[in-house]
């Protein structure tokens, strides 16, 4: 455009700019134009060529337009009205200037307030939410490897292995050939020497269990259903026979194992019973005549069900029965039972079912198991904690019959980390999905200006970055849980086996939540399967339920900090009550006086001492009140059972508040170890918003019991949304740091832009 056509550039943009040119303004800047004499005839007919409603303008155009009458607002910010800004813009013409009449005229009949339209004009792009972008302001390689931490190796192996052309995943919908795509991935990680990684080496394996979790994690940055078949050849089936088993079972079965030559189930559940494993019906009757066992199912609803590895390929399964020896019943004990022949055939006296399709991890052959007087010898119990002698009798080196139980089972804890590594790894990738799409997909933006990225927008940074903020405290929770297990010592398996319960259990519920989070905000892309979302969601939608049923798991935590409250103060009088609150928060009393509970200043609230004093206070006031509850109950006549029964959702508040708290000391246990300061600071914001956005989330809670006031909870409330929008800048970069192959991502979404 030349200058006498650019003074029309705000007419022009003010007709357009919301996408509805009414009839009556197309007539009015159709005659303003055309009755300019001062025009020649070419510009008349290529401004109202910009008029034409079968042609308008490119929203592109518009922005266009707008940035040179912004540009002009900036070269002269004293132009006061619309006429001195588009005389501006003609370059001053004279045949502009002429028609100020009928250019003021213009305005009354369009309804315009000048001062108003170049306010609107003067801002343009240079918004705070138009503005704001991605920063690179660390090295994200070096907080890579600071995730990584001592498995870094073992982690880039994995991934060498699971980004080679014969890993592309698979999109039959045939759940046949999906079942023998998995278990070709799984022959080709066993050839790989990574099943048997935490066999002994005297067997094949690696002896390193601390490797086999970070490939289980890393694993699970492809597909979910190789993990999970994965886990049950070499976790649950191989390591019941290692944990379960004596010298015998582990020369004759863990080489097998190890190389895929012998898969195998680990056959726990029942229909009837699935998380009261004591209540288990199958029975292992001893015939000491032919020293045998006959594994028997006595009921269809004793069945075993929903075992991995069962419906297609298994060959042999650790079975979990009652151990019967002259009548007598000696508890749940374990068995290697055949199921199927060499050559695939279904083994005698045995019966399986295929579970069919399911919501999720259809690469896994879940099936039913139903033995009918099926024979094994006696050396096919395994014998660690429990066997019957060469004259036919029980023998335990532990006792107690619970005590033993509880041993047996607490070998097998390892499964309850491994779980919520992997499910950790999943919401990894769909918080990496969302968030780089959410930097890329542009929607509406400033009058005139262009689109802006969604993450800019800060309901968007609600939803995900606390999330995010979430994924990164849990990752090094986990850490320390691995840690202390990998280092157990056994006064301490306990308060480890509570830990790993309510571990497995608020990870795969936070997953749970955080993916469909995801999924809703990336739109309708979410819910295409090229995106990968909904593989995510399905898939980890069973964690919440397998390797302990997460609401059951959250009552066992309740009851150990339970157990912990009792050998402290047993009373329970008042005295007690308080005195066990306040031990661990000191400064609480003084905290609750009118000027603390109020306090809202920055620092006081991004202060890790403040966090940590009211995670705590938190956590033990609703400790003691849910003891002080059980004991008024029961002092009531309530019998022990029923008293539990009723305060069950104050055992889970129990548990879910000692478990916030865990989580925020080993995030900043570790964020202490930091010694790049850009990294430790984008890791402390992280920290700040996790612990934050929770006590925003138990706002009520603290409004209730008064160690807040709502100016405190509005002021967190308002620190939460900044920290999300100074986050926001690093979101992609954080999200990079978790180093997920692009193959294993495998969103269209993220290659399309």
């Amino acid at each position: 455009m030349n200058n006498n056509q650019q003074s029309f550039l705000p007419l022009l943009y003010l007709a357009w700019s919301d996408d509805l040119l009414t009839q009556k303004e197309h007539e009015i800047i159709r005659g303003f134009i055309s009755s300019q004499s001062w025009l020649s005839d070419s510009s008349k007919s290529e401004l109202l060529s910009k008029l034409d409603v079968s042609a308008p303008p490119s929203r592109e155009e518009l922005a266009a337009w707008k940035t040179t009458i912004h540009s002009e607002l900036v070269k002269n910010p004293e132009l006061r009205s619309l006429f001195s800004l588009s005389l501006a813009l003609s370059g001053n013409s004279d045949g502009f200037a002429n028609a100020r009449n009928e250019f003021v005229q213009l305005e009354n009949e369009l309804g315009i307030l000048g001062e108003e339209i170049l306010l609107s004009f003067r801002t343009g792009e240079n918004t705070l939410t138009a503005k704001h972008d991605t920063v690179h302001g660390f090295d994200i390689e070096k907080l890579t490897r600071l995730l990584e931490g001592d498995e870094s190796d073992i982690i880039k192996k994995v991934k060498a292995v699971i980004t080679r052309r014969d890993f592309a995943y698979e999109t039959s919908t045939d759940v046949d050939v999906y079942r023998e795509k998995v278990l070709e991935w799984c022959k080709i990680l066993a050839d790989e020497n990574l099943g048997n990684m935490a066999f002994p080496t005297e067997f094949g394996g690696g002896g390193n269990m601390r490797d086999y979790f970070a490939i289980m994690e890393t694993l699970s940055y492809h597909d979910l259903s190789l993990v999970i078949k994965f886990g049950v050849q070499f976790g649950l089936w191989g390591m019941s026979v290692y944990f379960l088993g004596t010298q015998k079972h582990h020369e004759e079965y863990l080489q097998k194992i190890g190389s895929l030559e012998l898969p195998g189930c680990f056959a726990m559940t029942e229909m009837h019973h699935g998380s009261n494993v004591k209540g288990l019906e199958t029975t292992a009757t001893y015939d000491h005549s032919n020293k045998t066992f006959v594994i028997k199912t006595p009921h269809k609803k004793a069945q075993k069900e929903y075992i991995g590895n069962a419906a297609k390929h298994g060959q042999m399964a650790t079975v979990f029965a009652k151990l019967i020896i002259d009548g007598k019943d000696y508890g749940v004990n374990t068995f290697i039972v055949p199921i199927r022949n060499v050559d695939g055939t279904i083994a005698d006296g045995v019966e399986i079912g295929d579970c069919g399709h399911k919501m999720g991890l259809n690469g896994v052959d879940n099936g039913t198991i139903s033995f009918h007087d099926v024979v094994i010898p006696k050396e096919n119990m395994l014998d660690r904690f429990a066997s019957v002698n060469e004259n036919g009798e029980f023998e335990s080196p532990i006792p107690s019959d619970n005590r033993r139980f509880f041993t047996m089972l607490g070998t097998l804890v390892g499964g309850r980390i491994g779980i919520p590594r992997s499910a950790l790894s999943a919401m990894k990738s769909g918080l990496t999905i969302a968030i780089k799409y959410s930097d890329q997909r542009r929607q509406f933006g400033p009058e005139g200006g262009s689109e802006v990225p969604i993450l800019n927008y800060r309901m968007h940074q609600r939803r995900l970055l606390p999330y995010l903020a979430k994924s990164y405290a849990l990752h090094f929770t986990l850490r320390h849980l691995t840690n202390r297990f990998l280092n157990r010592t056994e006064d301490e398996m306990q308060k480890i086996e509570a830990l790993a319960a309510g571990m497995k259990a608020y990870t795969t519920w936070t997953v749970r939540d955080a993916l469909q989070e995801c999924r809703e905000a990336i739109g309708g892309k979410g819910y295409l399967s090229e995106n990968r979302i909904d593989a995510l969601k399905n898939d980890t939608e069973i964690y919440t339920t397998f390797e302990g049923d997460n609401t059951v798991l959250m009552q066992l935590v309740a009851k150990n900090r339970l157990s912990v409250f009792r050998k402290e103060f047993g009373k329970l009088d008042v005295g007690g009550m308080i005195t066990y609150v306040y031990e661990n928060a000191k400064t609480v009393v003084s905290e609750k006086n009118p000027i603390i509970t109020r306090r809202t200043d920055e620092a006081h609230l991004r202060d890790f001492e403040f966090h940590l004093q009211a995670f705590y206070y938190r956590e033990k006031t609703i400790l003691a009140s849910a003891a002080r509850r059980l004991k008024k109950l029961i002092d009531g006549g309530m019998d022990a059972y029923d008293a539990f029964n009723v305060a069950q959702h104050q055992m889970m508040d129990v548990a879910n508040a000692y478990l916030e708290r865990v989580i925020l000391e080993q995030y900043h246990a570790f964020i202490t170890t930091v010694s790049d300061a850009d990294i430790k600071n984008r890791l402390v914001q992280l920290a700040q918003l996790f612990a934050l956005s929770l006590i925003e989330g138990h706002k009520g809670w603290y409004l209730e019991d008064g160690y807040m006031e709502s100016a405190k909870t509005k002021a967190i409330r308002k620190l939460v949304n900044q920290l999300c929008w100074d986050i926001r800048q690093d979101a992609v970069p954080l999200v990079d740091a978790f180093a997920i192959p692009q193959s294993c991502l495998g969103a269209q979404i993220l290659t399309d832009n």
